[in-house]
């Protein structure tokens, strides 16, 4: 046998004790199992061991009825399902779904059949009304999206807030987000507040509207924070060519295709994007989350020093010096000292010209 192939059944004695109950020992080797069985093909039916395993994970569990269960669903690798979210699915009653077809895929790749109700942006409303009207009879009823995460640029905002309006109980179960996957192999720090990120923002996708669009660009290339935002395979080369155009040197993670067998994870400066993309006419294929990274801190100190010199200036034109600061410090929550000095930069300016 090859030494850089491992020898399963070593690892099973190093964490499947003969002391453990038998419940226990099935429920570690049908994880094992599970693991299989998830990196198969979809068209490969899977074994109940897959749906014993997550009882035995999750099965202890309280999972209350009458109420709507949010569960995340794998954005591209269907490893990355959780033990926790298949019994969940396997326990509901109903399952909302995106796009039924491909829920009815997921689910029979789980080895499970569920009544499924179609939930999308064009009837969320409506069917929203359906989903708590099946909480009011006591049901369990879970929403997925297509891929990951519901309600985050996907529908189940309106569900879950008519769900909560109607008095019953929303429960997420995580999983897979492309937005805190792509945050977490950025490397971005917050501008020389610790060795870690405090905070990001995520847009989504950008309106589809050029006005719109630019005006949101525009914003997000002056936030000091991380930005995080999704763009399709036909408009990923303008995105790129604007990021070069106004951010220049600012770093940005490129994530394409992420958990799929073609996935790429590039992180370059901005002014770089344009041309790494053109490299290669199969980087322009797939889907796409960008991390904008956060100013470092000589920018971030920079614009800040320079972000009020317009409220400065108009109120140094009729205010001793002064009160010109406390006032703007009052209108921009910025701090006094810093105001100050700034303020004595731009009189200093004024004197010299």
């Amino acid at each position: 046998k090859s030494r850089n192939r491992p020898c399963p059944s070593r690892y099973s004695r190093a964490w499947v004790s003969p002391s453990w109950p038998i419940e226990a020992r099935v429920g570690a080797v049908g994880l094992v199992l599970a693991a299989i069985f998830l990196s198969k093909p979809l068209s490969i039916s899977l074994s109940p061991l897959l749906l014993q395993a997550a009882s035995a994970a999750a099965g202890g569990q309280h999972f209350p009825t009458g109420a709507l269960y949010v569960v995340a669903t794998p954005i591209g690798n269907l490893a990355d399902m959780t033990l926790r979210a298949i019994h969940v699915l396997s326990l509901v009653d109903a399952v909302a779904c995106e796009d039924t077809r491909h829920s009815a895929s997921l689910l029979q790749h789980l080895g499970l059949h569920k009544p499924l109700m179609a939930l999308h942006q064009h009837n969320e409303r409506e069917a929203s009304s359906t989903v708590v009207s099946r909480l009011a009879q006591g049901e369990r009823v879970a929403y997925v999206s297509d891929a990951g995460t519901p309600a985050i640029s996907d529908p189940g905002a309106v569900l879950v807030a008519q769900v909560q309006a109607a008095g019953f109980r929303v429960l997420p179960i995580p999983g897979a987000s492309s937005a805190v996957a792509a945050m977490s192999v950025a490397g971005s720090l917050d501008a020389g507040e610790s060795d870690y990120t405090a905070g990001f923002s995520f847009l989504g996708f950008l309106s589809n509207k050029a006005t719109a669009r630019n005006a949101q660009l525009k914003r997000l290339t002056t936030q000091t924070q991380a930005q995080v935002l999704f763009e399709a395979p036909h408009r990923i080369g303008a995105l790129c060519a604007a990021l070069s155009a106004e951010c220049g040197a600012r770093r940005v993670t490129l994530c394409r295709e992420m958990t799929k067998q073609f996935e790429t994870v590039v992180t370059l400066a901005a002014s770089e994007l344009p041309a790494w993309l053109s490299a290669d006419p199969h980087r322009e294929r797939g889907e796409f989350v960008l991390v904008l990274h956060a100013l470092p801190a000589t920018a971030h100190e920079e614009q800040t020093d320079t972000a009020n010199d317009s409220v400065l200036l108009t109120l140094m034109a009729e205010l001793p010096l002064k009160q010109a600061v406390s006032l703007a410090a009052t209108l921009t929550s910025a701090p006094r000292n810093s105001l100050y000095a700034r303020a004595l930069q731009l009189k200093q300016g004024q004197d010299d010209a």
